[in-house]
């Protein structure tokens, strides 16, 4: 008996999913006797159109108030939260600082001083290069998977 590829076989399960006939669905059965009417169902209120929404309401939250920077925090990405960075704004005499920490209990690195436009870019750009590593350490173990997959099977072919 000869080995199939299991190309070949999910090829074949699907193919013997299209050639099956269908049957349509059977319409609903009206009950004969009348039975109590349902429940209303309440619905959220419509949307307003689009022009409207654009003319009388501000662009954004942030363009009306400034954002906080005293407690300002954001955290890096990762599977573990012994592994993640955290950066936290605080104040101190008018003066901002950033703590980086790794995990909850590490001693924080201490960024600083700086004024409050220059501790939130700073937590920003911190936050966004850390996406931007796990993104590519993710894709990076990816891709050792598929070929690590890949390789066995074709090896002894040459």
């Amino acid at each position: 008996m000869s080995q199939s590829d299991p190309t070949d076989n999910a090829l074949a399960a699907i193919a013997s999913i299209l050639d099956q006939t269908t049957t349509p669905p059977e319409p609903a059965r009206v009950p004969a006797v009348a039975e109590d009417p349902p429940a209303a169902v309440a619905l959220p209120p419509p949307l307003p159109d689009e022009t409207e929404s654009k003319e009388s309401e501000p662009e954004s939250i942030e363009s009306i108030r400034p954002i906080e920077a005293n407690g300002y925090t954001k955290v890096g990405p990762g599977p573990m939260a012994a592994l993640r960075f955290r950066w936290t704004v605080r104040e101190e005499d008018g003066r901002f600082f950033v703590d980086e920490t790794v995990g909850e209990g590490s001693p924080p690195l201490v960024n600083g001083p700086m004024d409050r436009g220059a501790a939130i870019k700073f937590v920003d750009d911190r936050e966004a290069a850390a996406q931007e590593r796990f993104k590519h350490f993710r894709n990076e173990m990816i891709n050792r998977r598929v070929i690590a997959d890949y390789a066995p099977r074709h090896s002894d072919e040459g």
